[in-house]
């Protein structure tokens, strides 16, 4: 919401609020959402920001249909529950709460009724605690937007000390201990896991989220939408991301990303330059990103300014487990492998017509 002050005729000066740069629904930062512009013009006002896994949004709707002034519905086409998002409810002249599914804002003329807005909002509508696994935020790029929505993991996906050694070999936890305490001290760089498919660099991701969940956030891109990172609205995304959680460490996935690893061409010049810069330029300083790339190819192949030590944290290769590490792995399954050279973990969780286990998802679209 803009604001200038005016002097009329008779030399009195009034306040002109243009409500017409809010947003309809979202209180977005730095712009009021319209309904509060409205309300409170250039009075007091005070903000509480409370940040959650979410609430259940369609329950606080049906108990408080009066008050619903704005509300954004999710069409699903399949069948299921609910889905709403961007809601603004209304309790009186000047009280007000925004809600997504990722936070609650109380608004109201003092600090003490905004906070007791929010928290009794988050006290009745708060979601079950997440399963003990990580998460990580699917990132979706729209024509005028960036945003994320949040997966979670089950606690499946992390692994016991003994069970992880076991899935990638003798040393291999003491490499995830040393590789956990660079993105623990670290503020930005880039990490390169490497493997053939199957090898279990996703599967290791999903343990790593989980490992790191309290100190973390995670976004993962897909490939087929690179190319966000040479959006110049990706800087703004990642802005507001920070701001909302300045206390965590922010940790980006590119699962599959030969291409925009590959020495620079006309093709991938610019997801290039934009990997070099978010993990260690003067905008690196500002972010604060921790870029994870795994890759197939080999990393001889890959643009050498990436490999250059103070940018790159950890280049890691993920090999198959020789025939007598997977016949270990396989037995704690109740099952028996032919004998072979070596495995991957995808070949010895494949299921078979005589003996079906729980196998770890390879891929994260799995």
């Amino acid at each position: 919401m803009s604001q200038k002050y005016e002097t009329t005729e008779n030399s009195t000066t009034k306040l002109v609020c243009d409500i017409g740069v809010s947003g309809a629904f979202a209180h977005q930062s730095g712009f009021l959402n319209v309904a509060v512009s409205t309300a409170f013009g250039g009075g007091r006002l005070h903000c509480c920001r409370l940040m959650g896994a979410g609430w259940d949004l369609a329950q606080a709707i049906s108990e408080n249909s009066a008050a619903l002034l704005r509300s954004l519905r999710i069409y699903e086409k399949e069948p299921g529950p609910e889905k709403w998002d961007d809601l603004t409810f209304q309790f009186g002249p000047r009280s007000f709460l925004c809600v997504d599914d990722r936070r609650i804002l109380g608004l109201a003329e003092t600090p003490e009724e905004a906070q007791a807005l929010a928290t009794k909002f988050h006290q009745a509508y708060a979601l079950p605690a997440a399963p003990a696994g990580g998460s990580f935020y699917l990132i979706n790029v729209k024509p005028t937007d960036i945003t994320c929505e949040v997966v979670p993991l089950g606690a499946e996906t992390i692994l016991p000390d003994d069970a992880f050694s076991l899935h990638y070999g003798t040393g291999s936890l003491d490499w995830h201990r040393e590789f956990t305490a660079k993105l623990n001290t670290s503020n930005h760089g880039l990490s390169i896991l490497e493997g053939t498919p199957g090898t279990g660099k996703t599967s290791y991701l999903r343990h790593l989220m989980g490992a790191l969940k309290a100190t973390h956030r995670f976004y993962f891109i897909p490939t087929a939408t690179m190319s966000v990172l040479s959006d110049p609205q990706f800087i703004g995304f990642w802005a507001k991301e920070r701001r909302c959680h300045a206390e965590r460490k922010f940790v980006v996935i590119l699962e599959d990303s030969d291409a925009a690893l590959m020495r620079r061409d006309t093709d991938n010049r610019d997801q290039v330059s934009a990997i070099l810069n978010l993990s260690d330029g003067m905008l690196a300083d500002f972010l604060r990103l921790q870029i994870i790339c795994t890759i197939n190819c080999r990393a001889a192949d890959i643009d050498q300014a990436l490999l250059r030590p103070g940018r790159l944290l950890t280049h890691r290769i993920f090999r198959k487990l020789d025939y007598t590490q997977a016949t270990r792995l396989a037995e704690v399954h109740g099952r028996k492998l032919p004998k072979a050279n070596d495995y991957s973990l995808a070949e010895v969780f494949a299921d078979t017509e005589t003996a079906e286990i729980a196998r770890p998802r390879i891929g994260f679209a799995a």
